[in-house]
């Protein structure tokens, strides 16, 4: 049932919002939005964070997120752009998820989701921008919160049943997904169907003044408008209630009409960059052949070395991967030195890897993608001390990055002599765990480590807290 992802989409983006506060001041290009989300109460904010990070869980337990610190950081930057003539405040994060379907959607709390299909369709940076900058409308302007309180409460019934929907859809049935889905929206859609569309156009407005403040060419959302619409047309047979935001034709050519009156953008002919990009999340998610990368590199294209270099190094052919990447290098890519890097790795090169990834990152220590790949070879190392001061910080801004948790469970387990070797790697378990939705078993990771550390007063406070903490949002209900 191939429409499935494409119904989820327009339900979830037409019924979420996010709205913390920013507290900085508006750039000079700020544009002037309508502040809906400031005036919002701490428990409205509780309450859209838990949802955010209740569907971060779910999503990661349930669906192929691509667990790739460069993609991530990439489109995060992007996302980061949009955000900063908001005013909203530090998102729970953004994923990508490997299906070939256009898709993306925005979760209470800041969560955002693209697809790779959305990714392989666009033509440039600035159309999948201007995906994002129309799912953040939806987050600044508070839908979810809005419709919540315009139909009593049943949007959060309608998330409810949609993340049912995606957990049956993700065990192989399908169409028994879609129908609960389809069935939890059958009895709302003919009360919030104009009250949705009203808001897809807020958000169309909104989004695209959002990101032509951010420098992106705000034609591009009427562009790609109109190649969802090519995409979407083989399920046109749906009656349009089924559908909360339908991209009519008076929504394209009300998008088509706005950006011709807003300030002339330069077309980018050729990004190189974003060719690397796309051609390098098509290798991620499995969606290119070798046949297709190589008569890309056969011209020399960089993006097409580049990608065939990573989908050479993933089949663990590092000869082939060696002798295509070197053709790229003149390019000085920054994905150039994390993929050599990992072809040094998968030949067992430890101080080569080290030496490739080492200077690089330490002219970039903010780099999450470069400080990772450098913990991944000091783990490779048994240098696990360093692991634990490089990858703590990232945690420390970001409690969900269920990759840093990874190398702090492996750092900790190299510590053979550590007194807390056993309750760390637990502890450090159960946090990966738990953001990848597994939420159970962290708990049993956490009430182990808990016992294995009854003797250490301010260990077992902390993992007291943290525990009760995790039992108490698993007990809650969307």
């Amino acid at each position: 049932m191939r429409f499935l992802p494409i119904i989820l989409s327009t339900t979830l983006t037409a019924t979420v919002s996010y709205a913390q506060p920013f507290d900085s001041q508006p750039s000079a290009n700020q544009v002037e939005i309508p502040n809906i989300g400031s005036g919002i109460g701490l428990l409205d904010q509780q309450k859209e964070k838990f949802i955010g990070e209740k569907v971060f869980r779910e999503v990661h337990k349930q669906m192929p997120i691509i667990q790739d610190v460069w993609l991530e950081g990439q489109f995060f930057q992007v996302f980061s752009g949009i955000l900063s003539e908001t005013q909203l405040g530090q998102p729970i994060g953004l994923v990508v998820i490997k299906d070939p379907q256009i898709n993306a959607f925005a979760v209470p709390g800041g969560l955002f989701a693209l697809n790779t299909g959305l990714i392989a369709s666009a033509r440039n940076i600035d159309e999948i921008a201007g995906v994002m900058a129309h799912e953040v409308a939806h987050v600044s302007q508070r839908h979810f919160s809005r419709s919540e309180e315009a139909f009593k409460g049943q949007t959060l019934l309608s998330l409810a049943g949609l993340l049912a929907g995606v957990a049956i859809a993700a065990q192989g049935g399908g169409d028994a997904g879609a129908a609960v889905m389809l069935g939890t929206q059958a009895a709302l859609m003919d009360k919030q169907l104009t009250y949705s569309r009203n808001q897809e156009r807020e958000a169309d407005r909104i989004g695209m003044q959002y990101m032509y403040a951010a420098g992106y060419n705000p034609q591009s959302m009427a562009d790609y408008f109109e190649t969802m619409h090519r995409a979407t047309s083989r399920v046109s047979f749906l009656p349009d209630f089924w559908l909360t935001h339908p991209l009519t034709t008076e929504r394209m050519s009300e998008a088509r009409l706005r950006a011709n009156q807003m300030p002339r953008v330069k077309n980018r002919i050729y990004d190189a960059d974003f060719e690397i990009l796309k051609w390098y999340t098509m290798v991620v998610a499995n969606q290119a052949t070798e046949n297709q990368l190589q008569s890309l590199a056969s011209q020399k294209n960089i993006a097409g070395l580049i990608a065939l270099a990573a989908f050479y190094t993933r089949q663990g052919d590092y000869v082939q991967a060696q002798s295509t990447l070197d053709q790229a290098k003149s390019s000085g890519k920054p994905l150039v030195t994390l993929l050599q890097t990992d072809i040094y790795l998968g030949q067992n090169k430890l101080d080569q890897a080290y030496t490739t990834i080492a200077a690089t990152q330490m002219t970039m220590p903010e780099n999450r993608a470069f400080s990772y790949k450098l913990a991944e070879v000091l783990l490779r190392q048994g240098k696990f001390a360093q692991v634990q001061t490089l990858v703590q910080r990232f945690i420390n801004k970001n409690p969900r990055d269920i990759q840093g948790w990874q190398f702090l469970q492996q750092a900790a387990n190299l510590d053979k002599n550590g007194p807390l070797r056993a309750v760390n790697v637990l502890r450090y378990r159960a946090e990966a765990e738990y953001w990848s939705g597994s939420e159970e078993n962290a708990i049993k990771s956490m009430l182990h480590a808990q016992r294995l550390a009854k003797d250490n007063q301010a260990m077992s406070a902390r993992i007291d807290s943290r525990l009760k903490q995790m039992q108490d949002e698993r007990r809650m209900k969307i």
